[in-house]
Parts: C-alpha cells; structure tokens; sequence
C-alpha cells in the first residue's frame, strides 16, 4: 500500500488498461485525479460519506476548471502543430510538464484533506469511484469505471 496519494498515482496509472479507461472517463467529464484519489482511499479502506466525497470535490473542481485545463486545451490545441514545429514541440513539452505538476498539486491538496480521515475501518469502502466519478454518473462508461478498480485491486 502506498502512503502517499502522488505514489499511487504514478504506479497505478503506469498499470495496463489504467491509462485508457482514465482517458475514456475524462472524455466523458470525470476527473481523473479524483477517480485516483477516490481508489487510493478505496485500498485504505476510508469510509466513504457524502460529506467527503463533497469536501474533495469543492477542492478538485476549481482546480481542475482554472488551472489543469487551460493546460490541457493549449497542449491538445498544439499536437498537429508541434510535429511540425520544433519550437512549438519544445514549447508543448513544458506545457505538458505544467500540467503533470498541476495533476501532483492537486493530489496533494487532495491527500492534505483525505488524510485526516481514519484508514482501514471501513465496511463498505468500494463507492468512492462511483461517488467522484461525474456529477450526471448515469452516463458515465461503467466498464471503463470497473477496469479502473480491477487494475487497482490487482496491484
């Protein structure tokens, strides 16, 4: 188990199927830093509540709207470009590392929170990917959902 949320962050993303299913719940309007977040507590067994999984969310979402995906749109809008454009690629790149270090920011605000609450006494703790998952859930890719959690619980 890794005491650190970044930690975990890295090792589950870096597992096959984490990386795709975390791409295809973004597409759909989830974040994915919460969605690591919600599985790291998932293994530590933290009871999940309404309470916190609104706490967590009041600090990802302004996060994410401000700062994460102005990132993102400027790295996306520059792909075509940057095969072409060495300079541009060159600038891509630190745009992408800003956005990494954006990610690691906000899981540590995250973990900041997330820590105070007790591990490893909770009965039913497998709710916090649904709970942080999307706002509208009914249309969220349940599959890519449960390919997250399996990746997680195989670790």
């Amino acid at each position: 188990m890794y005491a650190d949320l970044w930690s975990f962050a890295l090792s589950t993303y870096a597992r096959p199927g984490c990386e795709a299913a975390c791409l295809r719940l973004q597409a759909q309007g989830a974040d994915v830093c919460l969605l690591l977040c919600g599985a790291w507590l998932e293994q530590r067994a933290v009871t999940v509540t309404a309470e916190r999984i609104q706490a967590l969310k009041h600090i990802a979402r302004p996060w994410q709207t401000d700062v994460i995906e102005p990132l993102r749109r400027v790295r996306t809008q520059w792909r075509a470009m940057a095969q072409q454009d060495e300079d541009l690629a060159g600038l891509r790149e630190r745009v992408k590392a800003l956005e990494l270090d954006a990610e690691r920011q906000l899981l540590g605000r995250l973990e900041a929170l997330a820590q105070t609450w007790p591990i490893g006494n909770a009965i039913d703790q497998l709710h916090w990917l649904e709970g942080l998952a999307a706002e509208d859930a009914a249309n969220l890719d349940h599959d890519a959902l449960q390919q997250l959690r399996v990746v997680v619980t195989n670790a």
